[in-house]
């Protein structure tokens, strides 16, 4: 096991232990405010009985979203820090740092699939500490793919964007195939982290991320349907979500550098 996996464990052990009230509402006050979260669509710190309880904290107060059908919206708060077009098979996890589409997505993508996003869109999302940890739909779509990819846990921030060579396709990653209300194909693809003691999904349980295993496990559905801005997950930490769409099936705004929150319009219409 890699030492990033070991020291997310530990952390990992730690934020899920449940202190008596008054030494977790400490922990939960000094991390609001050594972070600077912004808990006004939240309940306050001290109702949280962990740190994982506040890392994946439910919205308190149910944000608006754009019900327009061809209207794409983020599936999380972010930073964007790329995206735009795969040069062929290649797309970028920040400026001047490429990588092989085929090598994130696994040969447990068919051919004809791999096709379909070569020249394709793509947007990476990554959620810093602070941010709303939960994910949700970007749109109706149907899934009929999950792809388990066991790896390290390298750190996601900028810094190590800027140095770690393919460093997507070196974590730990879940890997969504879907279709959206056209048939158009795109992927979701969920980048584990440093301290990330899980990613979790409420349609399949069977996911367990941050274990000691080496084995790729895919499972597949036939009538997987899920409604636009439903919770798929949550990350136990920030991290990363990179979406690919099949060319020609979207035109992205150009986001790079910019904030979003979940439900953010990221595509022109």
């Amino acid at each position: 096991m890699h030492i990033t996996n070991l020291i997310s464990q530990y952390f990992g052990k730690f934020a899920k232990k449940e202190f008596p009230s008054f030494i977790q509402t400490a922990i939960n006050n000094t991390y609001v405010k050594s972070l600077g979260l912004d808990m006004s669509e939240f309940r306050n710190p001290k109702y949280y009985k962990s740190l994982n309880d506040l890392f994946t904290r439910e919205l308190a107060i149910q944000r608006e979203i754009d019900t327009n059908e061809d209207s794409i919206v983020s599936p999380t708060d972010s930073l964007i820090t790329e995206c735009g077009n795969l040069d062929k098979d290649k797309l970028l996890q920040i400026k001047g740092m490429e990588y092989n589409v085929e090598e994130l997505l696994t040969y447990h993508v068919s051919k004809e699939n791999l096709a379909k996003v070569i020249d394709g869109s793509f947007m990476n999302f990554y959620l810093s500490p602070k941010d709303y940890h939960r994910y949700h739909a970007p749109c109706d779509f149907k899934v009929t793919k999950l792809i388990h990819v066991p790896g390290k846990l390298y750190p996601v921030n900028l810094k190590y964007l800027n140095k770690e060579i393919d460093l997507f396709c070196q974590n730990e990653r879940v890997i969504l195939e879907c279709y959206d209300k056209d048939s158009n194909l795109f992927y979701m693809v969920f980048v584990g982290a440093l301290n990330v003691g899980q990613m979790v999904f409420e349609f399949e349980s069977a996911v367990e991320t941050n274990v000691d295993t080496k084995e790729i496990k895919v499972y597949e559905y036939d009538n997987l349907n899920i409604k636009k801005a439903e919770c798929l997950g949550y990350f136990k930490m920030g991290s990363t979500i990179a979406m690919i769409w099949e060319k020609d099936s979207i035109k992205l705004k150009k986001l790079t550098n910019k904030k979003v929150l979940f439900g953010t319009v990221i595509n022109e219409k």
